[in-house]
This record gives C-alpha cells, structure tokens and sequence, in this order.
C-alpha cells in the first residue's frame, strides 16, 4: 500500500477511530478510584500502556478482550487504563502529569506491558520526528519512575493485511526504545491478526471476540518465553 491510496485508507482509518474512541467514552466500564480500569485478579499488580487493542475496542464485554483473558489466566490484578485511538503522539494534548504513562506510574505495578504505536501510523507523514523523540521520552520515563518493575515491550499492534512502510519504521523505533532501557520485547505482533477477516469486528479495525482470544493465544506462549 503506497501514495494516495495509503494515506487516504489511513485517513479514512484515523477518522472511524476517533469516533470510535467519543462511543468508547461514553460507554467504557468503571474504573476504579485510581482510574486504572477493571481489574482481574489478586496476584501480582501487571499495568497496561496501550490503545484500542488493549482497551478492547471490538469485543463483546471487557473480559473478552487479550488483557483480561492473559490476566485472569495468570492470576494477575490487571491495570488497563488503555485510551481508544491514542498513540505517542497521537490523539495525545497531555504529556506528564495526568496522562496514560501517569496512571500506570500511579499504579505502582510490577510489571508493565506497552502496546503502543498503531495510532501513530496515522500521524506519521507530519510527525515522524516527534514519534521518534516520544517513544524514548516514554520509556525512559517509565523506567525511571518504576525501577523495580519489569517493562515488556510488544510490538505495535497492526489493523488490515496491507501495511504502510511506516508500521515497520515504528515498530524499529519501539524495539530500539526498549531496548535502550533493558525492556523485555515482543516481536511481529503487528502480524498476528494478518490474514483472517473473521477475527475482525464490524468496523473493520478492531479485533472481534476470535480476534481478541488469538491475540491471547499468541501474547501467552510469548509470555511464557520470557517467564512471565
């Protein structure tokens, strides 16, 4: 996918998903009193620093989606404060004090999962530079504010079968970020719903219920390799 037509599927994309995210607002389950979201278990505090993919967007109910599912099967207290359609620079005004990488900070977790990027795809022709230089800032940032918590990086999460080169170039980013500050990664899951539409929901962006269990599947054999 190159030239007009790739930005004119991102932009038709970009546009469905910010008003996907004002119905996500209005309809989004409780949180707790810290703003942290659902949680799913009595073990060990895990917080997750993603987008639609993590919040959900697509599935039937919240236990439907890959974070509760991995969660409740790790008996983990999952912290899912995800944003529908934000990304490190997109859809994002607030940095610092008061944004997603706060919330999980504020959480105090103990391992930290970042599902971040495929928003920024959307953003990338105008802001590339800026995606770059906010990607370390988060990291770093989180890695200095939660010492003791292990970070687990995965690669960006990707919509449609046809891919810009810029899922690629971010990814790198994320992968070189991560590494920067010793993280964990998780390669190629910009591929894992690759190939099946029926994973995917109504909408054509998000995951459906199938969707969301192979992204369980696949995030839970990864995570077994790192001993998680």
């Amino acid at each position: 996918m190159s030239g007009v037509n790739t930005r004119i599927r991102l932009a038709v994309a970009a546009a469905l998903c910010a008003l996907v995210a004002i119905g996500v607002a209005l309809s989004a389950p409780s949180t707790d009193p810290e703003g942290a979201g659902p949680r799913s278990g009595t073990g060990t505090r895990v917080a997750f620093y993603g987008d639609s993919y993590t919040l959900g967007t697509g599935a039937s109910s919240p236990k439907k989606r890959w974070s509760t599912i991995v969660s409740a099967k790790r008996n983990w207290d999952e912290i899912n404060p995800s944003v529908n359609g934000l990304g490190f620079i997109t859809n994002r005004s607030v940095f610092g004090e008061g944004d997603l990488p706060s919330m999980v900070i504020d959480a105090e977790p103990e391992i930290v999962i970042v599902t971040m990027g495929l928003n920024d795809n959307f953003s990338y022709d105008f802001s590339a530079t800026g995606i770059e230089r906010q990607i370390g800032a988060d990291f770093d940032r989180l890695h200095r504010e939660l010492p003791d918590a292990r970070i687990v990086v995965v690669e960006p999460f990707w919509y449609a079968d046809e891919r810009p080169s810029s899922v690629d170039v971010i990814g790198r980013w994320v992968r070189d970020a991560a590494a920067e500050i010793g993280a964990d990664y998780i390669p190629e899951a910009s591929h894992w719903i690759e190939g099946h539409p029926e994973w995917m929901a109504d909408d054509g962006l998000h995951p459906n219920d199938a969707g969301y269990a192979a992204i369980a599947e696949k995030m839970h054999a990864r995570l077994e390799k790192l001993g998680l």
